[in-house]
């Protein structure tokens, strides 16, 4: 038995190129270069009981128009509490707009008309396999903000997992991620200018 002491990770600085970016004021991208084969990645976002450790599970049916149930457990992300002022579990529901694996699954976070989206593109890159995750149809930069440190946040465990880690604290990570996509986003600017846009 190892030495190392037990606990939640402590979260660790990020590289630029691991921030993701907002493509226009409603898309929002952020990248990572992953450990493959593309099969293995494939069904981290596909398969519910390897989706449930760094997203949320649920069942997803892989074909256009199939219904995608997402049921996070944030509790069960990292062995960080979740903190009082925040909600332990929630459930997203939407349909699944394009399926071809394992290279690209598309799917709306929600059924309304006005509903964003959220596509995950895999390509491979000899041993390793580039996952874009594209979320689009974001309604204000608040929002914005939100999306941006929670993928980066879920993709920080998606990494741990293939890498074979301790997962590392999940709500400490995302509070801090906030705070720079804020600034990151020109969040804080804007309204420091009196803008009613964010």
């Amino acid at each position: 038995m190892s030495g190392r002491k037990k606990g939640p990770r402590r979260p660790r600085q990020h590289r630029d190129e691991e921030y993701g970016v907002l493509k226009d004021s409603e898309t929002f991208r952020i990248e990572r270069l992953l450990p493959g084969p593309i099969e293995r990645v494939w069904s981290y976002i596909t398969d519910p009981e390897r989706r449930r450790k760094w997203f949320g599970g649920g069942p997803l049916e892989l074909r256009a128009g199939g219904g995608v149930e997402l049921q996070f457990e944030f509790s069960g992300l990292s062995s960080e509490a979740t903190p009082a002022d925040q909600e332990n579990s929630c459930t997203v529901v939407g349909s699944v707009t394009r399926c071809e694996p394992p290279r690209w699954l598309s799917y709306t976070w929600g059924n309304e008309t006005d509903a964003s989206e959220v596509s995950f593109e895999l390509e491979a890159r000899g041993e390793q396999v580039l996952l874009v995750i594209t979320h689009r149809r974001l309604r204000n930069r608040e929002m914005a903000v939100k999306v941006a440190s929670g993928w980066h946040a879920h993709l920080d465990l998606l990494c741990d997992h293939l890498n074979d880690r301790e997962s590392r604290p999940f709500w400490t990570t995302k509070m801090r991620l906030e705070d720079e996509y804020r600034e990151r986003l020109g969040v804080l600017r804007e309204r420091t200018a009196g803008s009613l846009s964010g």
